[in-house]
């Protein structure tokens, strides 16, 4: 019988936690159950990176996502310590918030936005830019900033939108550019970035 994690009602990113103590004891096949799509769109990111392939089952709002170990896993394998993937340069912008600075707050967003445009255009580039807290309202609700990710994005630039702030912020389904994330992604990302920039 497969071996079961039971990570329902678990906050992010306590499911991923729990999936990668269950793979560094060696279980495979596994099962971890949780209640919410975001916790399940992580946790298959999670075996894709990892090397595990990924099938979910649900039943009366409980997914059971089952972890097989994949094919050619060493290669999957040794990705996972490999650097944070880079556009222009080894490090990473953390945004916390939806404007730059305390005073204004017109002159706060307009200041954000031209920080985007600037990142945008110029050849240094992050390997990511992670979003968190009221971040996550500039790749939701911002067309602007929307439109130089988008730019970024293209360019290699990895873009990771906690999840949990979009739920807080009930912008889950308003998201136009990047990847929903997690806390345990991201905080990886900025132990594997050379240097971390915070907004």
């Amino acid at each position: 019988m497969s071996y079961v994690v039971d990570a329902k009602g678990k906050p992010c990113p306590t499911p991923v936690i729990l999936a990668k103590q269950a793979m560094a004891e060696g279980h495979a096949p596994f099962t971890v159950l949780v209640d919410n799509p975001t916790a399940v769109e992580n946790l298959k990111r999670l075996a894709g990176n990892q090397g595990f392939t990924a099938a979910v089952r649900e039943a009366d709002g409980v997914y059971a996502v089952d972890f097989a170990k994949g094919e050619g896993c060493t290669a999957c394998e040794a990705a996972v310590g490999s650097p944070l993937p880079a556009a222009g340069g080894d490090w990473a912008v953390f945004v916390g918030r939806d404007i730059i600075g305390d005073g204004d707050r017109e002159l706060g967003a307009n200041l954000m936005r031209m920080f985007f445009y600037t990142l945008a255009q110029g050849e240094d580039k992050p390997g990511a830019v992670l979003f968190m807290n009221a971040g996550v309202k500039l790749p939701t609700l911002d067309e602007q900033v929307v439109e130089h990710l988008k730019a970024l994005h293209e360019a290699g630039v990895e873009i990771l939108v906690c999840g949990t702030c979009l739920n807080f912020y009930s912008l889950a389904d308003q998201l136009k550019v990047g990847t929903v994330s997690n806390m345990y992604d991201i905080v990886t990302r900025m132990q594997k970035a050379g240097k971390v920039i915070t907004l």
